[in-house]
Parts: C-alpha cells; structure tokens; sequence
C-alpha cells in the first residue's frame, strides 16, 4: 500500500499509474461484470417463478375456507361487501396478489402473475403449473 502512495504523489510529477496499468483494471473489471450480470439476471428470473407460484400457493387456503363455507367455488370473485363476500373478504391479502378467472360450483381456476411469470391453479385437485405463453389461456373454461 505505501508503494502505490508513493507512486501517486511521486515529487517529480511523474506519479499516477501507466496507460497499460489502467487498461489492464478496466480489462478485470469487465471480466467480473460479464460473470455477475448474468448471474443476477438468472436470479430475478428465478424470484418472480418463486413469488408467482407462492401467491397462488397462499390464495387455496382461503378459497377453501370460502367453499367451506358456501359448499360452491361460484362468488369467488365477489368483492367483499357482496351478499355473498369472495375471496378478498376471507384474505385480502393474498386475495390481491391473486385473480380468479373462473369459478363454478365445483371447480375453480385461480392464477398470480409477478413479472413475466405466470402460475395458475385450476379445482381443488389441480397441481400448481406454470404458464409457459405470454397469454394466460390455462383456465380456458372450454378444455
């Protein structure tokens, strides 16, 4: 450390670092840059399929709740201070990371999306998937 302070405030004005010095650092720190943008990039894409399939994950508690109370999944959309409250009434939080695209008396299809991910659970039964397209189609009604 004392050699490069005494390099820099050399008395002669001849202090400070060469052209190949500089261009050598500015060479490692575009090495380091390459490895860890990507890196990160990778790890963002990764947090919004976590956050996605974690929203939709936290919602099937209260739409269970709701057809246990009601013995149907129709009014899972209803806004709370309906006659028959939906799914904001049992959980408005998760309730507002969530949306429910289709509802009948057995059946429900309820998806999240964070970013450009989507994950979708459709009935009681269905396993939580991702949705690969761009469009959510997966609680298509007529499949």
């Amino acid at each position: 450390m004392r050699h490069l302070a005494s390099r820099i405030a050399q008395p002669d004005g001849e202090g400070g670092f060469t052209l190949m010095e500089l261009l050598i650092i500015v060479a490692i720190l575009g090495v380091l840059l390459g490895i860890a943008v990507p890196s990160y990039l990778g790890l963002t894409g990764k947090a919004e399929h976590a956050v996605a399939e974690a929203n939709v994950r936290e919602a099937i508690p209260s739409i269970e709740a709701f057809y246990s109370d009601n013995g149907t999944y129709v009014g899972l959309e209803n806004p709370p201070t309906a006659a028959v409250p939906g799914l904001k009434h049992y959980d408005p939080a998760s309730a507002a990371k969530v949306a429910v695209a289709v509802s009948t008396q057995s059946s429900y299809c309820v998806y999240s999306t964070n970013g450009g991910t989507t994950y979708f659970k459709k009935g009681p039964g269905g396993d939580i998937t991702h949705d690969p397209g761009p469009v959510v189609d997966d609680c298509d009604t007529s499949t």
